[in-house]
């Protein structure tokens, strides 16, 4: 086990490379000067050479790399453009709101993805199975956007009953900062009016963007529970007389898992790296709603430092994923 931990290290530091070098160079081919992009078109030429003498940009591509190698090892993601501010302390300030909503995604996902599943599994070609086959249908149509928009129609305007945008009211002071997630900090802090502010913030965009993967959840969970109920060791269990609820879940569901897992990593990476659309809607702060500032700005480095952030995340889920493997089915051995 320890051997093959070190193994899918190894890859994962590989991966983070392979991220580095595919983003450096597509963000060096953009045909676009960054020199003036930054300083704007009316910038004078002794400025345009300061900046390009001061970030490197007046030597060859590959030693551009190596210095941006050797800084990245060093800790140092660079200078954004737009912010003026060191890429590590932006994304130390905005990466903990995504990390809040993806969690909070993610547990909608859960909630409403697996129990679905198993029960259109268990009722399966019956009114419960296609109303949960519908359903799952047209959350994975529904466009993030539309959905968005909707419910902050409906809920928020019309109904009143939660916000829209922003984590925190404006009438509401933010707990003391210790981790940057704002329930767990009110939590630590016991605020409890902006404890509860956070959440009544938070259920909108979790819910619309956990739906999607819910749907995908439920879909797969259903496919590999009625895979599963179909094996003779379930009709046999069943045969012996074994309660109906420990067939489902302690023998059906177990074995289900593996699949369920692979997706589950898949998706809690999606929510992470693809909330950039949901916190751009609901004015969330988080790194989604800052690399589509920064790109816009033609701000290379915050959307490099993105970018490799979110393979990293990846890879690690992956990582993670694959260890757990081992602990859900037995007959898993990593010599």
């Amino acid at each position: 086990m320890l051997s093959y931990f070190f193994r899918r290290l190894f890859f994962v530091v590989f991966v983070v490379w392979g991220v580095t070098f595919a983003t450096f160079f597509i963000a060096n081919v953009v045909p676009i000067d960054p020199a003036i992009a930054a300083l704007g078109d009316n910038a004078r030429e002794e400025q345009i050479k300061e900046f390009r003498e001061r970030y490197g940009l007046d030597k060859p591509i590959w030693q551009q790399y190596l210095i941006y190698m050797g800084r990245l090892l060093s800790g140092d993601l660079g200078n954004s453009l737009r912010t003026q501010r060191p890429v590590a302390e932006d994304l130390k300030e905005f990466f903990p709101a995504t990390l809040e909503l993806s969690v909070a995604a993610f547990l909608v996902t859960l909630l409403l993805g697996v129990p679905a599943g198993i029960l259109a599994a268990l009722r399966q070609n019956k009114a419960t199975d296609v109303t949960v086959r519908i359903l799952a249908l047209i959350g994975g149509a529904t466009p993030v956007f539309f959905l968005a928009v909707l419910l902050q129609y409906v809920l928020a305007r019309e109904l009143d009953l939660l916000p829209v945008q922003g984590r925190l009211d404006g009438f509401t002071f933010p707990p003391p900062r210790i981790t940057g997630l704002m329930g767990l900090d009110a939590l630590l802090a016991r605020d409890w009016a902006a404890f509860l502010d956070s959440l009544r913030h938070l259920v909108l965009p979790a819910f619309v963007l956990g739906l999607f993967s819910a749907a995908i959840l439920a879909r797969m969970t259903r496919a590999t529970m009625l895979e599963v109920l179909s094996q003779d060791y379930i009709r046999t269990a069943r045969a012996k007389g074994v309660p109906g609820r420990a067939v489902v879940f302690r023998h059906a569901l177990k074995n289900a898992s593996l699949p369920v897992l692979t997706l589950l990593g898949g998706l809690l990476g999606g929510l992470l790296s693809g909330a950039v659309l949901t916190e751009t809607i609901f004015s969330w702060p988080g790194i989604g709603r800052y690399v589509t500032q920064s790109a816009t700005s033609l701000d290379f480095p915050a959307v490099m430092g993105v970018t490799l952030l979110v393979g990293l995340v990846y890879a690690l889920i992956n990582l993670i994923v694959d260890l757990l493997y081992a602990f859900l089915d037995p007959r898993i051995r990593y010599a």
